[in-house]
């Protein structure tokens, strides 16, 4: 089993079990509400990249399948079923970005139930969210969210450049349906199409790690709520 493999296992498995915690701990709609509030802040931050006809797409494509409101359960589950076939078709570097994709999902739900766990029912908003944020005591893994994030927009940046996947992709719109992977597929799929349009990646991720590097290390070193530096979210 390959080293890339064994991650990918090795993610799902703890993607796994974070769900389950969720599930247990009844924390679904908080969880929600909060990623509802975060997708709110990053299109107020990057409002410039969102408004972009050539960005758009690539922003959307983070928030729809890495940091908004969504269950991205079954697709794990699925991902689980056929990771090992996929192994022996994918390219190295679809592996690595898929992998980069996963442990960004997880981490990012592993912080949510931090965050959420401190709330403890209070509403989310820019308050409550600079407070709950900055008791969460845990900027190593913010920094590595972050770290992860521009991994992946790199990383997707070389697999669009393989010849072959994009033709292997919709080639197999149709088995993924009939083997029950489709949402997996839809991933795939999206990740790679919003990616394609891009032309040079660095226009475009340079400006959100630089943004998302700069609001974290001011939210842990801010003195006190005068120096919140979230924006307003309507």
């Amino acid at each position: 089993m390959s080293n890339m493999l064994e991650k990918i296992i090795r993610d799902l498995q703890e993607a796994e079990q974070l769900h389950l915690l969720v599930e247990q701990q009844n924390l679904t709609q908080a969880i929600r509400e909060l990623q509802a509030w975060q997708t709110k802040r990053l299109l107020v931050t990057h409002a410039d990249l969102w408004d972009s006809k050539r960005f758009k797409p690539a922003m959307q494509f983070f928030i729809d399948e890495i940091y908004g409101p969504k269950d991205f359960a079954q697709r794990d589950m699925e991902l689980a079923r056929v990771v090992p076939k996929m192994a022996k078709v994918l390219p190295e570097k679809g592996l690595k970005s898929l992998q980069a994709a996963l442990r960004l999902n997880c981490l990012s739900l592993e912080l949510d139930i931090a965050l959420v766990q401190k709330l403890d029912g209070k509403a989310v908003n820019r308050r409550n969210y600079f407070d709950c944020y900055r008791w969460s005591d845990n900027q190593s893994k913010r920094e590595e969210q972050i770290q992860l994030l521009e991994d992946l927009g790199l990383d997707l940046a070389q697999v669009v450049k393989i010849t072959g996947v994009s033709t292997m992709l919709m080639l197999s719109r149709k088995p993924a349906k009939v083997a029950g992977v489709e949402s997996l597929h839809h991933f795939l799929e999206k990740g790679f199409k919003s990616f394609k349009k891009l032309g040079e990646v660095h226009a475009f991720i340079d400006p959100i790690i630089s943004r998302e590097r700069a609001l974290m290390h001011s939210l842990f070193s801010a003195s006190g709520p005068a120096e919140n530096p979230l924006p307003e979210i309507d």
